[in-house]
């Protein structure tokens, strides 16, 4: 079995509805592979990409995160697999510490329902994205799943893991075509996933 395949069967739990979920989450939806240059924000601990990185030995990869201890996971998974094309930088994705058009895909898993201030998240991920280049990534997204909402504002959210506004399935369609002249969205249950062109 194929790294590729491995990863697709590991997200067989969100359903039918998974394709381009899984094309996102394995790369398969980003023309070339990676090859160039890639910005990953947040990286958290990395347990989803780090073994995705590894299959990318030409692409010129920096990994973003607040948290210096989540990171540091991050940077031992990579050290650990050997994966030696990888920069780790602490930093605020409200103010990313890059020039404008620095990179050909900023990846976003699983951190704009976290980050205080998303619209300075959504501007400077757009700001340091090259022309023609490919915002990808998921987050939770409001209404999509009763169950999910519920945690979220129950458990989540108390606890600071998850910060308010969020977006709907509509808000973040709507956001994403006034940025990007091309924005794909599609929804696996509480999880909105997006492959953006800029």
């Amino acid at each position: 079995m194929t790294r590729r395949e491995q990863i697709k069967n590991a997200y067989k739990l969100t359903g039918g509805h998974a394709g381009f979920y899984d094309g996102m989450m394995t790369y398969s939806t980003i023309p070339g592979k990676a090859s160039g240059k890639l910005l990953e924000v947040p990286v958290g601990t990395g347990v989803l990409t780090m073994p995705v990185y590894r299959e990318l030995p030409d692409a010129d990869i920096t990994c973003l995160d607040y948290s210096e201890n989540m990171m540091a996971s991050a940077q031992e998974k990579a050290k650990t697999i050997g994966i030696r094309n990888i920069t780790f930088l602490q930093g605020d994705v409200g103010a990313l510490p890059f020039e404008d058009e620095s990179f050909d895909i900023v990846l976003s898993l699983n951190g704009f329902h976290a980050f205080p201030d998303k619209d300075a998240a959504y501007r400077e991920t757009f700001r340091v994205l090259k022309p023609g280049g490919t915002f990808c990534g998921c987050f939770y997204v409001r209404g999509g799943c009763k169950r999910t909402d519920w945690f979220i504002r129950h458990l989540y959210q108390p606890k600071g893991f998850f910060t308010p506004p969020y977006e709907t399935e509509q808000s973040l369609r709507r956001r994403l075509s006034k940025l990007y002249k091309e924005a794909e969205v599609t929804m696996v249950e509480g999880m909105g996933c997006f492959c953006c062109r800029k």
